[in-house]
């Protein structure tokens, strides 16, 4: 029987993170199974708590949303620790990706019996991050102003403060002159926004990258490049379906190692976490984290 520690983030989805664990606590422990619950203080109490259960031979549960996930499962990269997620916050973008169900009886199964599946991680490198690794993708631009606007709101939760945030972004947004180097070939484009992704989904279910597979030891690098405003609101629709690359604005590109690099200190998020700014340099690290999914 599997012995589990969940590391919690208190605040997640705004409200407590508990929450999200309570049914399938009780479902675990029925089964039989010990689970053993902290709650961080901080991201880097969460990878140390992460760490310290993995080393004891735990499955190390990340309760709450991306923020969390990418923080506890980063931690893990490289590690034989198996990391399961509980997804309890607003985007809960990686735990999409990973096709996990909602249901706490059917994601309690899964935790108790299933096989853990190697899937690739994100090293980033930058002034601010030395060697983090992260788990969903990287971006800088538009989305991780808007990103920011969004994890600071105070008035609006879940899809509005994403909505919210994106509008006041793209309002105040100044084109970027963006240095993209993949695996050593430069590319030059003027723009809104750089994405490189190990998952496809990003910004609260937005299909950013649609082929983007988190085991194939690739990023899918995403760029988002000049237009009218008007023409990228539109486009904001666009990627909940990926309809957006069809438009000739998107490019999509592919490599290992990418740095992103621009005309001024544009802020980039890894996650759903900005705090730093360009340039960085996202390197993927094939099979990387086991992971209940």
């Amino acid at each position: 029987m599997r012995q589990f520690t969940a590391v919690v983030n208190p605040a997640a989805g705004g409200s407590s993170g508990t929450a999200g664990l309570l049914p399938l606590a009780r479902l675990l422990r029925e089964a039989g199974a010990q689970l053993d619950t902290q709650y961080s203080r901080s991201l880097e109490h969460a990878r140390q708590v992460a760490r310290q259960a993995g080393e004891q031979g735990h499955v190390v549960l990340a309760v709450g949303g991306d923020g969390i996930a990418g923080c506890v499962g980063g931690a893990l990269s490289g590690t034989d620790t198996v990391f399961g997620l509980v997804p309890a916050g607003r985007g809960n973008d990686f735990a999409r990706a990973l096709g996990l169900p909602a249901d706490p009886s059917a994601l309690a199964d899964l935790l108790l019996n299933g096989t853990p599946r190697p899937v690739d991680t994100i090293q980033v490198e930058s002034a601010v991050h030395a060697g983090v690794s992260v788990l969903g993708s990287v971006y800088a631009g538009v989305d991780a102003v808007a990103n920011r606007h969004a994890n600071t709101s105070k008035l609006l939760r879940g899809a509005a403060s994403y909505y919210a945030g994106g509008l006041r972004a793209v309002v105040g947004w100044r084109p970027a002159e963006y240095r993209i180097t993949v695996d050593g070939v430069e590319h030059e484009r003027r723009g809104y926004t750089v994405v490189a992704a190990n998952s496809g989904f990003y910004g609260f279910g937005r299909n950013i990258a649609p082929g983007a597979r988190l085991d194939d030891g690739l990023l899918d690098v995403v760029v988002i490049q000049h237009a009218p405003k008007r023409l990228f609101f539109a486009m904001m629709n666009e990627l909940k379906t990926g309809a957006h690359l069809q438009r000739p604005e998107v490019e999509i590109l592919h490599g290992k190692e990418i740095r992103i690099e621009a005309d001024r200190a544009i802020p980039y998020g890894a996650d759903g976490e900005v705090d730093a700014a360009l340039p960085v340099t996202a390197r993927v690290q094939p099979g990387a984290l086991r992971v209940l999914c």
